[in-house]
């Protein structure tokens, strides 16, 4: 093999031969982007700096044509129902105080295009990447949820990708010892060729726990520690996810990562093991540009110097060059600041565990990044111009032309069922179609019950985690996005996407705190779509404001199309609240029979973007339901409070009253029959917003009244639960067991 060291691109080279061509057009910088970096360092970069500069400018990682958008989130007050944040925006996840002493950390983060490339090993990653940026807060993470998005469910590539994905993300996770606790699995033309695979997850720490990324105290040790670094990944995630697909696919296909979780395993042990000896001044996890990203975050968010040997990072491939170690995205490493004193016990705790770990360099007094490899110097850097000072575009963006004939061709005059027998077919082909069928095919390749404190998982409307075994404290999380009202409106379509997120939480007694997001759009070059961004983006700030919540932090993903078609625009909204007592939660489901049953909320004629017009008649046109979070807040007070009364809660979105009776009465074969008021195909099919059907006991009716009475939320009373049919009086008569027949047969039959 020949020497490196004879075409090693040093510093010194980069101020001899400043003309040198470099190809910083093949790593996705544009000529404007190199010019700056040029003038930052004065001279051309090195290709390690090249390297570095690529990954760590581009959209993934830099958020270049979002952050102008991004930064309204900031205006919103840091401060939840039950106080302050503790870590918010910028950090590598938001954490919360939900009290006694305890702090909660969620994020939410997207894996979408090496999960195209590679269906198992990109959704897996997705998991093991956004569990270590909690792990690395100081949180022990407790669960995880998946929010995913599939082309139609008959499209040979959804038949590809599906199975891969789902077997990743519950590969990955049950390996782990994480419960999956939720999530959404959602069927659209416009995600073929480019699913969404978004990965949540939630830790639980001692406030006292919390830890930051940043390198700080001249002489601290850098500690590279976990699975060694190797050619998978290269340039990952942070190039996948930084352009558009064509319709081959890719133009460029760098090696998706490689995930092993049991390394992960090892490596959460072993760093909360650190953790509680108090060795760590400063920790972050490798993700999206592997080295690049950890050591320049660091040592931009500390004291601003960093000396790093690349010689000392454990390869998997001794070929490796070192703009190649750079950029590796290879999985399950961390790395960690120390203060000399502590090295020995930190790299004999990595020892107990099996874990590698090696100094890789210190913490210096100056304000450059300098990493040498061979004894040259590769590397000599800003910190900050790395990391935080990337480029940033005000990307021209315009209402579309096409979104007035949009909202004008609503779904008011489509032809509707008008007999009892076309009423039941209607509602037997939506419980079958792929968006509202039974997910169990899915969701039963994940352990949802592992370590014995989940409390809510899927098909409930939250997952629920217990945190304290002693108090019963506990968390619910929610993920929920209707791309279809995004389209139709983004600003709506995101607070819509809120008010659902929020109100599932709800449901289960839940008290709604803070959110974080996923915001999974098109190209940014498009102005069609970076106006349904700035839209989204509005509207998410101004419900956040209207509801007194925080935004914690969360991701953005571009890029989202083949060729010129974008995905529908998709703001995955994740809200998390706490509950005091998780023995007192409300369940999703009937419960027994002979219970009164109410419609929270009220029904209005709001049919377009419905899940009836997309299954029964193709259609997407119209303006979203009408969003009221006053309203929504309202009922979530109510829903908390009548924890304890109300023996079931189940919300009503997507397939409307028609969806979540089935649901109800399916959870535990309970049947139920109403008696609808006004036109019964609005009553059953309306996807208004705000609503929520619940049970009380035979004699606690008066005192539901009361609750709704109070906190000024519409009541109707429905019927009674009990028998073997959902029944809707004077209209039809279905049998439970008919309706279980389609609703479970979809997803196995698509994959059998």
């Amino acid at each position: 093999m020949p020497d490196v060291r004879t075409h090693l691109d040093t510093v010194t080279a980069a101020e001899q031969d400043p003309d040198r061509e470099q190809p910083w057009a093949d790593l996705g910088l544009k000529a404007d982007e190199y010019a700056r970096i040029r003038e930052i360092l004065g001279r051309r970069p090195t290709s390690s700096e090249l390297a570095m500069y690529s990954v760590m400018w581009s959209e993934h990682c830099s958020y270049k044509s979002t952050k102008v958008h991004l930064k309204q989130f900031s205006d919103i007050p840091q401060e939840t129902p039950v106080g302050k944040m503790l870590a918010g925006i910028g950090e590598n996840a938001g954490v919360l105080d939900v009290g006694q002493g305890y702090a909660v950390t969620f994020k939410v983060e997207s894996h979408n295009h090496p999960s195209f490339v590679e269906p198992y090993q990109g959704a897996a990653t997705g998991v093991g990447g956004i569990v270590r940026d909690i792990l690395a807060m100081g949180a022990r993470p407790v669960a995880v949820m998946d929010p995913l998005r599939f082309g139609p469910l008959d499209a040979p590539d959804t038949q590809r990708v599906l199975p891969g994905i789902v077997a990743g993300v519950g590969g990955y996770g049950n390996c782990l010892g994480l419960p999956n606790i939720g999530g959404e699995a959602v069927f659209d033309e416009t995600y073929l060729g480019n699913p969404l695979v978004n990965a949540l997850c939630v830790g639980v720490l001692r406030h006292e726990d919390l830890h930051l990324a940043k390198a700080s105290g001249v002489g601290n040790q850098v500690i590279l520690y976990g699975a060694r670094t190797g050619g998978d990944g290269i340039g990952g995630v942070s190039v996948l996810a930084s352009e558009t697909f064509d319709a081959d696919g890719p133009a460029k296909r760098p090696s998706v990562q490689v995930g092993d979780p049991f390394m992960e395993k090892l490596l959460i042990e072993c760093t909360l093991e650190i953790f509680a000896a108090g060795l760590v001044a400063g920790i972050q996890d490798l993700g999206g540009a592997g080295l690049s990203c950890a050591t320049s975050e660091l040592a931009s968010a500390g004291d601003g110097g960093m000396h790093v040997e690349l010689d000392r990072v454990p390869l998997r491939d001794s070929t490796l060059a070192p703009e190649e170690i750079l950029m590796s995205e290879s999985q399950e490493r961390m790395m960690a600041v120390v203060e000399p004193g502590d090295v020995e016990a930190f790299m004999a705790i990595c020892a107990k565990w099996d874990v590698e770990a090696v100094v890789v360099g210190e913490v210096t007094d100056g304000d450059r990044l300098l990493i040498d490899w061979h004894g040259e110097c590769v590397v000599d850097v800003p910190p900050r111009s790395v990391a935080h000072d990337g480029p940033t575009y005000n990307r021209p963006f315009a209402r579309p032309a096409w979104q007035d004939a949009l909202q004008a061709d609503g779904a008011e005059s489509l032809p509707r069922p008008t007999t009892g027998a076309e009423l039941r077919a209607t509602v037997l082909r939506l419980a079958a179609s792929p968006n509202l069928c039974d997910k169990s095919w899915i969701t039963d390749q994940y352990d949802r019950y592992v370590q014995g404190n989940t409390v809510l998982a899927q098909p409930s409307d939250s997952g629920m985690i217990r945190i304290d075994d002693e108090t019963n404290l506990g968390v619910a999380v929610s993920t929920d996005c209707n791309g279809r009202f995004a389209k139709l409106d983004p600003y709506a379509g995101a607070r819509l996407a809120l008010a659902e997120s929020y109100r599932n939480v709800a449901t289960g007694g839940a008290r709604p705190l803070a959110i974080s997001d996923c915001l999974n759009f098109g190209s940014p070059e498009d102005p069609d779509v970076m106006w349904q961004f700035a839209e989204a983006c509005r509207g998410l700030k101004d419900g956040c404001l209207e509801l007194g919540i925080p935004v914690t932090g969360g991701n953005v993903s571009l890029y989202n199309q083949t060729g010129d078609t974008a995905i529908l625009p998709t703001p995955v909204v994740a809200v998390l609240g706490v509950i005091e007592d998780v023995t007192q939660r409300t369940p999703t489901g009937f419960q027994a029979a002979g219970d009164k049953v109410f419609l929270l909320g009220e029904t209005r004629e709001e049919l377009s973007g419905s899940e009836w017009a997309h299954v029964v008649h193709g259609h997407l046109g119209g303006l979203p339901p009408a969003v009221d979070l006053a309203a929504e807040q309202a009922l979530a007070e109510l829903l908390v409070d009548g924890v304890g009364l109300l023996t079931s809660a189940h919300d009503l979105s997507d397939g409307g009253l028609a969806q979540a009776l089935v649901e109800s009465a399916l959870r535990h074969d309970i049947g139920v029959s109403v008696r609808l008021a006004g036109d019964a195909f609005v009553g059953l099919f309306s996807e208004s917003a705000g609503r929520v059907v619940v049970t009380v006991a035979p004699t606690d009716g008066d005192a539901l009244g009361a609750l709704a009475s109070r906190y000024g939320v519409a009541l109707t009373e429905l019927g009674v639960t009990g028998g073997g049919s959902v029944t809707v009086e004077d209209q039809f008569d279905l049998p439970l067991v008919e309706a279980r027949a389609v609703w479970s047969a979809t997803l196995p039959a698509a994959f059998a």
